[in-house]
């Protein structure tokens, strides 16, 4: 369902590649991206699990409204994928049960 608009035919050039890591296995993105974004593009729409069934969720407004986007970025959790840059080495765990709420 997610193709990037090269894949759909309408010449758009191919930024730089940044590798980063989900879940400890590497991953090419473009500079750009947003970790959303670049999750699709490599095949994996489920960002998180809720907490009460289990379902996974995954991006749905891209736009920072929905929060079903929430991942793990460099060890702070909760971070929205669709409104966060890849940056080279950037480290992403999808998110599973329960949230932690630190005060």
């Amino acid at each position: 369902m997610f193709r990037r608009l090269e894949a759909a035919g309408t010449g758009a050039a191919p930024g730089r590649t940044v590798r980063i890591s989900v879940d400890g296995g590497a991953i090419e993105c473009r500079e750009g991206d947003s970790v959303a974004a670049a999750l699709l593009a490599a095949g994996m729409p489920a960002c998180r699990d809720t907490a009460v069934s289990g379902t996974p969720r995954g991006p749905f407004c891209m736009m920072g409204v929905c929060y079903d986007c929430l991942v793990g970025i460099d060890g702070r959790a909760n971070q929205q994928a669709c409104m966060t840059r890849v940056r080279e080495g950037m480290a992403v765990v999808r998110q599973t049960g329960a949230r932690e709420v630190s005060a």
